[in-house]
């Protein structure tokens, strides 16, 4: 099978899956589509904390922000990260240091090579980590929608380009 069509697992991880991994699931797959790339990606997000909201759908502002930009997150629900995703997602992208940390603390030294940060795809911005948006207002989503935006459009060009 060639680069241009392989199928590569994308996983994107928070604390509770419910604001930041969900809204860069969403932000991703549908610029993928826009871009024609979504048949060559599947998506999904879960959090290093998820089963305090598992099953839940993402927060309200996140739906709110996310359909504003013309994002679905409907179909999302929260889970945790479970061993299994570490051998079953070619790339393991975490929102922040320290859910990346976490990530680091559970995953089989064979498959530590699939971790990263998410905003390891948008080098320009000169930061690495999506804020948490929970405890703030709705602006706090509209960041973390933006820094999406950014980091999932750096994604899909690597893709694009075959280097992931």
């Amino acid at each position: 099978m060639n680069a241009a069509n392989t199928r590569y697992r994308i996983l994107f991880v928070c604390m509770g899956n419910i604001c930041r991994s969900p809204i860069a699931e969403g932000v991703t797959r549908g610029m993928a589509q826009r871009a024609g790339l979504a048949a060559r990606l599947e998506l999904a997000s879960a959090g290093t904390h998820g089963h305090y909201h598992k099953g839940e759908p993402p927060d309200p502002r996140a739906r709110r922000v996310a359909a504003k930009g013309g994002y679905d997150l409907s179909g999302i629900r929260a889970r945790p990260v479970v061993e299994a995703d570490f051998a079953y997602y070619d790339r393991v992208l975490a929102m922040d240091d320290s859910n990346l940390s976490v990530l680091e603390s559970i995953c089989p030294e064979e498959s530590r090579a699939r971790l990263g940060l998410f905003l390891a795809y948008a080098p320009e911005l000169g930061v690495y980590e999506v804020p948490d948006p929970y405890y703030g207002a709705e602006s706090g989503f509209e960041r973390v929608l933006t820094l999406c935006e950014r980091a999932a459009s750096g994604l899909l060009a690597a893709l694009a380009r075959g280097e992931i």
